[in-house]
């Protein structure tokens, strides 16, 4: 009988395990969801943290109604979360296509598994107070607990979002709190009732069903969010990365933005090199931050003088899909396999603080500040050390965001470079896909000699880049701040700016 006891202390124990695993994934996920299709990861994350956590201190408070047959309403929970917690990611991604005020919605559903999750640890100790004593039984459950956080934040990040995905790795956890139920029910089936087998049955069938259609649903799932047969979707530990094609027009999403279409690429792409490329007196040593798609490249490497390029993205993801697909190498004409690239994945900041080389060009091609990890990558500090790695005669150029949506975030990242006295260059160019966009050049010099333009580019002039200094009345300088890595005011000013024009 004392085995018997202890086999139920361990199952007990090891449940608590699981289900702190479960329930930390399960916040982490509602967490990136939410930064997906909302953006600003920084605020969301915060939200759902403070909502999750609240509504977990509600389900405590709640779990004082529950005064007989504990073990049966724990079985029963789990169930419950099991559902709703395995199904969460598939139900906010269909909410996402189908409800207008989605925010609200994703809201209520955090709140809701919070509560459910909130009601674990407080049964759990009441349960194995038959078998400890008060001191031993909460520091057993909460050493567990810890314990199963410490490998949820292991997990989540390392195997399960960029091997399963946010969709498997939710019905993956909601499998985890059906085999806790199963543990419950076969080491305390003599004190269940026979329809706690049949709920567990159908949970499980349900489970089952949700992985085998998984794959149908989330291919009808991203055909309702992305205009375009997809070919190539894959979860990184970054980023969600999207490719469509239709025809001969490919665009490529990064957390469901787009980041490019072929129908008009040239434009910004040929914008952003061309000045730079002629501003620099030298092409020896050049260097992208970003640009993992190597259509930046492409337009550098059509200048014969280049005789190295370090290309530097954070996503190997990006840089491999870009560098071995067939149509995608069409597209940047095979720039990612060229003799003269070296290419690195690591992040912007820590290669330019480590690295000692010297550049005669530095294109920042990065997404856009919409987030304090990138707001950094656009600040006076990163800057600084940019213009530290700067030939006498090298150029950086920046790409800027709109001057138009973001009107107060172009003009910062303008007087932000500036204040690295580096003599700075406002421009900006009209883009079909995204309107109005802005880019900034910083150099020691400012005398543009467009004689050694390449041929036969698309769009690009000297004419053109006369036109795209001038900046009608409602996209002219203001007065704003600095951005610097202590107040990214520079995250403020594109939030406000987006929210106006797309709220």
């Amino acid at each position: 009988m004392k085995i018997k006891k202890n086999y139920k202390e361990i199952i007990l124990l090891f449940s608590t395990f699981l289900i702190s695993i479960s329930g930390l994934i399960y916040e982490l996920l509602e967490g990136t969801i939410s930064s997906y299709f909302l953006g600003d990861s920084i605020y969301q994350f915060s939200i759902i943290i403070g909502l999750f956590m609240s509504s977990m201190g509600l389900g405590s408070w709640a779990s004082r109604f529950i005064e007989k047959e504990l073990i049966k309403y724990f079985i029963y929970l789990q169930l419950l979360i099991a559902l709703f917690g395995g199904f969460g990611s598939l139900i906010l991604f269909f909410a996402f296509v189908v409800i207008k005020n989605y925010e609200a919605f994703l809201y209520f559903e955090t709140i809701l598994l919070g509560i459910m999750i909130g009601m674990e640890i407080p049964l759990i100790i009441r349960i194995l107070k038959d078998y400890f004593p008060l001191n031993k039984n909460i520091s057993n459950v909460f050493t567990a607990d810890y314990i199963g956080a410490l490998f949820a934040s292991i997990l989540f990040p390392l195997i399960l979002l960029p091997n399963l995905g946010l969709i498997y790795s939710s019905l993956f956890l909601g499998s985890m709190n059906a085999f806790v139920a199963f543990l419950g029910w076969y080491f305390f089936k003599e004190e269940l009732p026979k329809r706690v087998k049949v709920y567990l049955s159908l949970v499980i069938l349900a489970l089952l069903g949700g992985f085998l259609s998984q794959k149908p649903f989330e291919a009808f799932l991203e055909h309702r969010l992305y205009q375009d047969p997809i070919i190539f979707s894959k979860q990184t530990p970054y980023q969600k990365i999207v490719i469509t094609r239709k025809k001969e027009r490919v665009r490529l999403y990064i957390n469901g933005a787009l980041q490019f279409d072929t129908l008009d690429e040239y434009r910004y792409h040929e914008m952003l090199i061309h000045p730079a490329m002629n501003l620099a007196k030298n092409h020896e040593n050049i260097l992208i931050l970003g640009g993992g798609d190597g259509l930046a490249l492409r337009e550098i490497l059509k200048y014969k003088d280049v005789k190295k390029v370090t290309l530097v993205d954070l996503d190997k993801a990006i840089t491999d899909i870009f560098r071995s697909n067939k149509l995608l190498k069409t597209i940047n004409k095979n720039s990612l396999n060229n003799k003269k690239v070296k290419i690195l994945n690591k992040d912007a900041w820590k290669f330019i603080e480590n690295s000692k080389e010297i550049f005669d060009l530095i294109v920042v091609d990065l997404p856009d500040p919409n987030n304090i990890s990138l707001s950094r990558l656009y600040s006076k500090k990163f800057y600084t050390m940019l213009k530290n790695h700067l030939s006498r005669s090298g150029v950086i150029v920046i790409q800027a965001t709109s001057p138009l949506f973001a009107r107060d975030a172009f003009w910062s990242i303008k007087k932000t470079l500036a204040s690295t006295k580096l003599k700075v260059t406002p421009y900006h160019v009209y883009i079909p896909s995204f309107g109005e966009w802005g880019f900034v050049l910083g150099s020691r010099i400012n005398f543009f000699n467009f004689s050694a333009l390449p041929k036969k580019l698309k769009f690009f002039t000297p004419e053109e880049f006369k036109k795209a200094l001038l900046f009608p009345k409602d996209m002219q300088e203001v007065d704003v701040k600095e951005n610097t890595i202590f107040n990214h005011l520079l995250l403020k000013y594109y939030q406000k700016g987006w929210e106006k024009w797309f709220e």
